[in-house]
């Protein structure tokens, strides 16, 4: 399979949406595969929150040689949103007038800055039509952000666990992220691993948004029914935030938590429902039944409002993260979805 990693450089000004400037950024980005004479292969895959570019490490089973979104027929991207830990502009990116890495002081980000930058990409790359656009979760936001703000530019959207505007429930989720980190007295402190434990605990709620109560007591059920310590959800909530903490930093996870929570599509549009009403491309909305933090009901919404939107949705244990795990049902409905609209 064909991979490159490259850096975008964007040397000029670039002013974001609340009236602050980057004087330049840099993205990171991944292809796979290869644009074809037609041009009509291009598959822009959006990342979700902590995500990078390298899809195939968190949708191996969805993206990569064989498989539904396969490399030796389409020309597949992806791009590391700013703000983030995989090498695109971010809180440990140098500040040019400090001349030391931003930290706190890095701008706050909104989705409209990111699709923002990741058009300023593809105009670098030449593309001038999408053949599909796909993304889950803040990835799926960015995605309709997009299709709101360059209407004619994708023929296919496909919005996974995705909303019109971010919910104060789930504002309240990364909220309560943000009081963890800083709680941490080291989050305060002007060095790359500042935060790390308050942005443990983060994780650890978050972990509770992204599945619900049937995950836990599946997967985590107790060893006997007895026990009183040492339980299973216990060293299952530490083991992931100290896996968080291995790979990412505190400043890209708080920039990324205020990222998702100023999504709205609405936004200086005249409102959400006009906005959705600006989608051209042809739309598959899919929800999940279990997921408790992007409810069935705000995808339902997206799909009652874009023109052209086919609803289905998907039965999972896992909640949220089902959209990074039930490959099966999302390779058979995307099939599906294409073959009777007629897009394949």
């Amino acid at each position: 399979m064909q991979a490159e990693q490259k850096i975008f450089k964007y040397p000029y000004a670039y002013t974001l949406e609340l009236g602050q400037e980057l004087s330049g950024f840099e993205l990171s980005y991944t292809t796979y595969g290869t644009r074809n004479e037609a041009d009509d292969n291009i598959v822009w895959i959006c990342h979700a929150l902590t995500g990078s570019s390298n899809v195939t490490e968190w949708w191996d089973g969805l993206v990569g040689a064989g498989k539904y979104f396969d490399p030796e027929k389409d020309f597949i991207i992806c791009a590391n949103v700013l703000g983030s830990a995989y090498g695109s502009t971010g809180p440990l990116s140098t500040n040019p007038a400090t001349k030391e890495p931003y930290y706190r002081d890095f701008p706050v980000v909104t989705v409209k800055d990111v699709v923002g930058a990741l058009d300023l990409l593809r105009e670098e790359l030449g593309i001038r039509k999408i053949k599909l656009c796909i993304g889950g979760s803040l990835g799926g936001q960015q995605a309709v952000e997009w299709a709101v703000e360059v209407p004619d530019l994708f023929e296919q959207l496909i919005l996974i666990a995705a909303n019109a505007v971010h919910s104060p429930w789930g504002v309240a989720f990364n909220e309560s992220q943000r009081i963890a980190m800083e709680a941490d007295a080291s989050f305060m402190e002007k060095r790359a691993d500042g935060g790390k434990l308050g942005m443990k605990a983060a994780r650890s709620m978050a972990l509770l948004s992204y599945r619900n109560y049937d995950t836990y007591n599946f997967t985590q059920a107790r060893d006997n029914p007895d026990q009183v310590d040492n339980f299973r959800a216990s060293s299952y909530q530490q083991y992931q935030g100290e896996k968080f903490m291995k790979r990412f930093n505190a400043f890209s996870y708080w920039t990324l938590t205020k990222l998702m929570d100023s999504h709205n599509v609405g936004r200086n549009r005249g409102g959400i429902v006009h906005a959705l009403g600006m989608v051209k491309a042809k739309t598959l909305v899919l929800g999940i039944k279990s997921d408790i933090l992007f409810p069935p009901a705000e995808q339902q919404f997206l799909a009652r409002h874009i023109p052209m939107a086919t609803y289905q949705e998907i039965d999972s244990l896992y909640g949220h993260d089902g959209f990074l795990i039930e490959y099966k049902q999302l390779t058979q409905i995307i099939r599906g979805w294409q073959q009777d609209k007629g897009y394949l």
